[in-house]
């Protein structure tokens, strides 16, 4: 075996063939795109429910904050 100018790199050495890759994979928008976003938007869902919970227990009450008060 004969070694190359880096010795990090030796020739013959691991390496192998990388897996071919579809055009959306390539463009990272492969199916683990799709679960991230998925549970993103689950998050987000969840968020924005809370937010309004919290915004009806404070106009109950007579709460306002300055951002939502109408004039």
């Amino acid at each position: 075996m004969t070694d190359s100018k880096n010795i990090n790199n030796p020739v013959g050495q691991g390496g192998g063939q990388r897996k071919r890759l579809s055009r959306a994979e390539r463009q990272n928008n492969g199916p683990h795109r799709n679960l991230d976003r998925q549970g993103a938007a689950d998050r987000k869902a969840e968020l924005v429910r809370k937010m309004r919970e919290k915004a009806r227990a404070a106009e109950g009450a007579g709460q306002t904050d300055d951002d939502t008060a109408q004039n």
